[in-house]
């Protein structure tokens, strides 16, 4: 991390003395731990996931809905044995597993951190809940820590990524991280409604792009037909979204629709095929 190549932007940034495109330093900043409920059904369960969500972002999404967190938010570095002991806080408050969200930036000292919590007794799954543009180096360092892959799939095509994330190979990234993610995770395992193991993919339906969405499950459906695909209605304009001619109004009730309709087609499976 002195010449940072942790994510797929390889800034080559000394992190010790200066920041990259995420504004991170070397050490691990959290915004906040939490028991979450408000996850997946598949994910929270009865009693929460154990949510960690950690300070910037590799992406520049102009739609942002956690822009303050991405973008803006001030916290507290901690060293690996902060953030185990955060692991295990959170696990004793009876959470059904530990969600890391917007982990890739941070990779070698989470990697840490886990090794630490499992030598200490912690005996959940762990999420790497990611935007999809992550490295294959860093995904291998997470091999055989992570129990579930919940990744992003934002576009298929490169343009709208750089359109709309401030980065010209989103898709191209993204495809190769989330196959090492399926490779390693394996199908879903599923206990008394509770994932254990496996990918839940996630796709936001964005307004006037019904095509990208389109291809974005045909991509799955070739690749990933065994994931848990979460295809989200709830996008709105937020952070800078009004700047974008056809993204700067709420998804309509018929594009929406027309890609459930698609989905349904394809027969990929949503959670309710697998509680």
């Amino acid at each position: 991390m002195n010449n940072c190549m942790v994510c797929p932007r390889n800034c080559a940034v000394d992190r010790i003395h200066e920041l990259g495109y995420c504004k991170a330093p070397l050490d691990a900043v959290i915004c906040v731990s939490m028991v979450h409920t408000g996850e997946e059904q598949i994910i929270s369960g009865n009693r929460g996931s154990g949510t960690v969500f950690f300070m910037g972002c590799n992406l520049g999404c102009v739609f942002c809905q956690n822009y303050d967190i991405s973008q803006s938010c001030d916290g507290a570095p901690i060293n690996p044995s902060q953030l185990a002991d955060i692991f295990i806080r959170l696990e004793t408050e009876g959470v059904h597993n530990i969600n890391l969200v917007t982990p890739g930036h941070f990779v070698p000292p989470i990697a840490e951190a886990i090794k630490l919590a499992k030598e200490k007794g912690i005996n959940i799954p762990f999420i790497y809940n990611s935007n999809g543009y992550d490295a294959q180096g860093s995904l291998e360092m997470m091999n055989g820590l992570i129990d579930i892959y919940m990744p992003d799939l934002k576009y298929a095509d490169d343009a709208l990524g750089l359109r709309y994330s401030d980065v010209p190979d989103y898709f191209t990234v993204a495809r190769k991280a989330l196959l090492e993610m399926y490779a390693q995770a394996g199908p879903p395992v599923i206990k008394q409604g509770i994932m254990q193991k496996g990918v839940l993919l996630r796709h936001v339906v964005m307004p006037k792009h019904i095509a990208d969405s389109m291809a974005v499950l045909d991509w799955i459906k070739a690749n990933m037909p065994l994931s848990v695909v979460n295809l989200m209605s709830q996008y709105r304009p937020a952070y800078r979204a009004w700047e974008h001619r056809g993204i700067n109004r709420p998804l309509t009730v018929s594009e929406y629709q027309s890609i459930s309709v698609y989905f349904s087609k394809l027969g990929l499976r949503n959670e309710a095929a697998y509680l």
